[in-house]
């Protein structure tokens, strides 16, 4: 077996997906194939959270190059529909999570998936092993079985009852025999969900896309009543991007450009607190400015990419009054000791309920979640990215250190990686203490008015109280406030990786 020179942090969902990340590294890979193994075996191990049949955003910051982000989030399927299609497919659901939310789950909430063709591309870019071994983990965990984790256990629990159990294949795979969703320590094997990703191992993303599994997918959900088709997985192809770059004191920070929400979100706030040290009152601030102007202007834009440019020009400008105006993801972040950087988020909304016969592939509800879909259900031309919150981040520093970092959790993405980052890189905390530290997120209200979640702080609680502003207080390490997860080289070449209290997670070193 080879044995690299190279020394390769993995920071992962869970302990099976960090080893994963190290094992191909073992066999020859590079942080990249690691960081892909890790997200691979994440499809399996987070079941609910995320699935392989979801959209993803790879950050890559390579060695002597610059940094890119391979866009493989979900679009909007329908191509060759009439338009009387539209609208149909979905079920509303009231699910008992994060405080209650209503959603639309179903076949007609499927959008077309870009995780994999983005892993794909990933790895004939970045990639030493091959392909196989990458997927193979994955596999492996899906057939052998494995304990379901905290996270993915507690979301079952919320809310299996009305999205997982109307769909046949769906139930038989989440709900126990005592009609009850899988809780945490429970066992899940699923050989039917091994056998597709054996497929995927051997044939590359094409057999999603091209192939016999994907031919599968779109005529299930044609005869569900769903928009994705086959055109639509022929049509879809990965696209890779410049990275959105900020320097923030001697780091040059790479995040998720334009036409995601997340990247140009997370940009403007860092170029905010550039010169602020990073306290209660400024992270308030910056919340309340940046988060208002997404509201007014990118949550409802019809050209993404245009107004998430906007905003980064309005920020360079210095002139942020003329802008134009989902614990359901999951975080991969990977360095090695030569300084090449990974980091993958992927999302499959709150999940549709779906799964096709005969494959164990529980598909994405992209399209009916309501956050990113405020213009409407289904009222995208076929073929349109969706709107995101991912935020995949690498970064240099001056001296040749190198960080891969991002987080989960619907808006609080980009709140949360402002936390950390600006702790880091300004205040000079250590990493983990970066990411321990409590958090605050500011929900906008109608109006100027805002209410601010936070976990408790004496100093959040303090400033809350002289600005006269309202606020909830959460338990410490709220699995609201995200879960970032870091991998980091120092200037000598020593990796490290940190971990997210707040949700169950893994770091690996080999």
């Amino acid at each position: 077996m080879p044995v690299p020179s190279r020394r390769t942090a993995v920071a992962a969902p869970n302990a099976l997906a960090a080893q994963a990340g190290i094992d191909v590294v073992r066999l020859g890979g590079s942080a990249v194939d690691a960081a892909l193994a890790a997200m691979s075996v994440t499809f399996v191990t987070e079941p609910g959270i995320v699935s392989a049949l979801g959209g993803a955003y790879v950050a890559v910051w390579p060695v002597g190059g610059g940094p890119v982000v391979i866009d493989g989030n979900v679009e909007m399927p329908g191509r060759g529909l009439p338009r009387e299609r539209f609208g149909q497919g979905v079920r509303e659901l009231w699910l008992d999570y994060a405080g209650g939310m209503t959603v639309h789950a179903g076949a007609g909430s499927v959008a077309t998936p870009g995780a994999f063709a983005a892993m794909d591309l990933a790895h004939h870019r970045y990639g030493h092993a091959p392909w196989s071994e990458v997927v193979a983990p994955a596999a492996d965990v899906a057939r052998h079985g494995f304990r379901v984790g905290a996270t993915a256990g507690s979301y079952l629990q919320q809310v299996g009852d009305p999205l997982f159990s109307f769909d046949t294949g769906t139930r038989a795979q989440l709900i126990g025999d005592d009609g009850r969703p899988l809780s945490p320590g429970d066992t899940l094997a699923d050989d039917r969900l091994a056998d597709s990703l054996e497929q995927i191992a051997h044939e590359g993303a094409r057999a999603l896309y091209e192939g016999e599994l994907g031919r599968r997918v779109a005529d299930h959900l044609q005869h569900e009543g769903g928009l994705l088709t086959r055109a639509d997985l022929e049509a879809y192809e990965p696209v890779v991007r410049p990275a959105t770059l900020t320097r923030l004191r001697d780091w040059q920070v790479a995040t998720n450009p334009p036409p995601s929400i997340g990247g140009p979100v997370l940009a403007a706030m860092l170029r905010l607190l550039e010169g602020e040290v990073p306290s209660a009152a400024a992270m308030i601030a910056v919340q309340r400015t940046v988060l208002g102007h997404r509201r007014d202007r990118l949550d409802t834009a019809s050209d993404l990419e245009t107004a998430g440019a906007e905003l980064l020009a309005s920020l360079d400008a210095l002139v942020l009054d003329a802008v134009p105006r989902s614990q359901h993801t999951a975080h991969v972040s990977v360095v090695d000791s030569d300084g090449l950087a990974c980091a993958i988020t992927a999302s499959s909304g709150y999940s549709s309920g779906v799964t096709v016969p005969g494959t164990g592939l529980l598909l994405n509800n992209c399209l009916g979640e309501p956050e990113l879909n405020q213009r409407g259900l289904h009222v995208l031309p076929p073929g349109t990215r969706l709107a995101s919150n991912m935020a995949p981040t690498t970064a240099r520093h001056d001296d040749g250190s190198v960080l891969a970092i991002g987080s989960p959790g619907a808006d609080r993405i980009t709140t949360a990686l402002a936390q950390v980052i600006s702790r880091y890189v300004i205040e000079g905390s250590r990493l983990q203490d970066a990411i321990d530290q409590p958090r605050l997120h500011v929900r906008l209200r109608s109006g100027d008015g805002i209410h601010v979640e936070h976990e408790p702080a004496p100093d959040i609680s303090r400033t809350l109280a002289s600005l006269g502003l309202a606020g909830t207080e959460h338990q410490a390490n709220a699995m609201y406030f995200g879960g970032v997860g870091a991998a980091h080289r120092s200037s000598t070449g020593d990796v490290s990786a940190a971990a997210d209290p707040r949700r169950a997670a893994a770091t690996a070193l080999g």
